[in-house]
């Protein structure tokens, strides 16, 4: 018997498919996609993704943080603030790379997710804390690509290089704007989930979070002397990349390096 998550599944890959085919046939014509289609068509897939999530991170044992889960969380985020940044920027074309992304995260929680292996209860504090980290990572690593691309792109444009992906980008200063919307939001996110998790987490020496403190509490330095630079200084440019790069390798060490350490040096 088909179970009702495996159909959501399916439409929500049918919902992505399409918005995806929709949205890459008409920017190789260089025909102009219509917005709100794409938005409707990805909302719905997005909506679908969210109801299977929720059946699979929420049981009665507290929330299951998966690693499977966690992927299919993230990346349905991406997604869904891709389409949301679509909305007011001319940016659909980024789209193209959310949503495989969205849909592969899909399809690896929905078929590898452990129904009860990690359950955990925790109080509601910590699992705020917990998704606003996770959600920050994952706004944060899109800043991240987007300053990557931002990079190549330039590159592309110096040599006059007429590649298709650099013709399917919107234009530079466009990516920019958007690169601090990005920003912005995953600072927010990450000042939010910082200061929760002052208040909710006892002790950070025993549960060996002080690691990953310290770089997480580097890595809002950095972010937060970027943005500061670029409303009050104007900074942009290399000089964006690079703090965008620096800040999301900070992140990248505290969580993956403790991980590692504690993991598979020290065996705990």
């Amino acid at each position: 018997m088909i179970s009702l998550p495996l159909v959501y599944t399916i439409l929500a890959l049918i919902a992505y498919t399409t918005g995806f085919w929709y949205s890459f046939i008409h920017l190789v014509s260089k025909k102009e996609p219509n917005r709100w289609f794409i938005g409707i068509i990805l909302t719905i897939g997005l909506l679908l993704h969210g109801y299977v999530l929720h059946n699979d991170m929420l049981t009665a044992n507290g929330v299951n943080y998966d690693v499977f889960n966690l992927v299919s969380f993230t990346s349905g985020l991406m997604l869904g603030l891709s389409v949301l940044y679509s909305t007011y920027r001319p940016v659909s074309a980024l789209n193209l790379l959310g949503t495989p992304v969205a849909a592969t995260g899909l399809i690896l929680g929905f078929a590898f997710s452990q129904p009860n292996q990690y359950s955990v209860a925790h109080s509601l504090g910590l699992d705020v804390h917990i998704i606003l980290s996770l959600s920050a990572y994952a706004v944060l690593l899109m800043a991240t690509i987007q300053a990557v691309m931002m990079w190549f792109q330039n590159q592309e444009l110096k040599n006059k290089q007429k590649r298709l992906w650099v013709n399917l980008l919107p234009p530079l200063q466009v990516m920019e704007s958007l690169l601090f919307d990005m920003l912005l939001t995953g600072f927010i996110m990450l000042t939010a989930a910082l200061g929760i998790g002052f208040c909710v987490v006892d002790s950070f020496l025993q549960q060996h979070l002080a690691h990953k403190t310290v770089f997480s509490i580097i890595s809002w330095f950095v972010y937060g002397s970027l943005l500061i630079g670029h409303f009050r200084f104007g900074w942009r440019g290399q000089k964006a990349i690079r703090f965008t790069i620096a800040g999301f390798l900070f992140l990248a060490v505290g969580f993956i390096g403790s991980k590692f350490v504690l993991e598979m040096i020290l065996g705990r």
